[in-house]
């Protein structure tokens, strides 16, 4: 009986370490493809600095250890392996753990995945094309003719990847404040009277993220307010149903019943003019 116990426990642990083992065959594969592209992939994250440095003075990239462009290179090919490998990643972790959901669960876990990858993908976008081009043309200002600006490759692949992960972050609110709708956390009454506390952490956050400047601040604040009234509509579509609209619906199919004329009113007039 014990080892009847046991056994169901032990094939989801071969299972578990079975779908590891393919996750990272998968990424080292997706790594030894990048690795062969690694100076082009470091030059396309590295675009938008070199852009603010061609108006800067005397402004270039260098590296400060013997081994720190190897390791960043490595670094890099890691990261775009990871990325080559997310749809087995995501496949493997599905086949997991889809049987023991249950089948609302799964309609609605896919949806959730596929949208939360998208607006992933949005934010770092919007970091990379939109406020990285003034980011870094705000700091390469403060260069002139005895201070020159020299960023070194680790340090720029270190601050480069946390802000495109804190955008990415970030342009997941919608599906937080949907899904804490969805458990009933919050409301849509609550979040359109807190709207004026959410406008201002969104800009106390902004000025946290991004660099200390004003436009880029705005720039980062704006899609968070969009992204605010998305999530309040989100909230009042998957949102979960109060006591108040349910008797408000309640209300209004008894308000229908008796302007309809149903027989069962019907027959509790009839009953009564006897």
């Amino acid at each position: 009986m014990e080892n009847e116990r046991k056994s169901p426990f032990t094939e989801h642990l071969g299972e578990l370490r079975d779908r590891l083992v393919r996750s990272f065959i998968a990424v080292g594969v997706g790594f030894a493809g990048a690795y062969a592209f690694k100076e082009k992939l470091f030059q396309i994250l590295t675009a938008p600095l070199e852009t603010a440095m061609e108006t800067s003075k005397n402004a270039q990239m260098i590296f400060t250890g013997l081994p720190e462009a190897f390791f960043t290179y490595l670094k890099v090919s890691l990261l775009a392996g990871i990325v080559v490998a997310t749809p087995v990643l995501f496949y493997e972790f599905w086949m997991f753990v889809s049987p023991g959901l249950y089948r609302n669960e799964k309609k609605y876990m896919l949806p959730v995945v596929l949208l939360s990858i998208f607006f992933f993908l949005l934010g770092s976008s919007f970091g990379y094309f939109i406020v990285f081009p003034y980011g870094f043309q705000f700091f390469l200002g403060f260069a002139n003719d005895t201070i020159q600006a020299m960023p070194s490759m680790k340090e720029y692949l270190s601050f480069a990847s946390k802000m495109l992960l804190a955008f990415g972050l970030v342009f997941e609110l919608p599906l937080v404040l949907t899904f804490m709708a969805r458990m009933g956390l919050v409301t849509v009454p609550f979040l359109k009277k807190n709207r004026k506390y959410a406008l201002l952490l969104f800009f106390v956050g902004a000025a946290l993220i991004t660099p200390p400047d004003v436009i880029t601040q705005i720039m980062m604040a704006l899609p968070l307010m969009v992204l605010y009234e998305i999530s309040i509509l989100g909230a009042r579509i998957f949102g979960k149903k109060t006591l108040s609209d349910e008797g408000t619906s309640a209300d209004s199919d008894k308000t229908s019943d008796d302007s309809t004329g149903s027989p069962s009113n019907k027959e509790n007039k009839e009953d009564k003019a006897k």
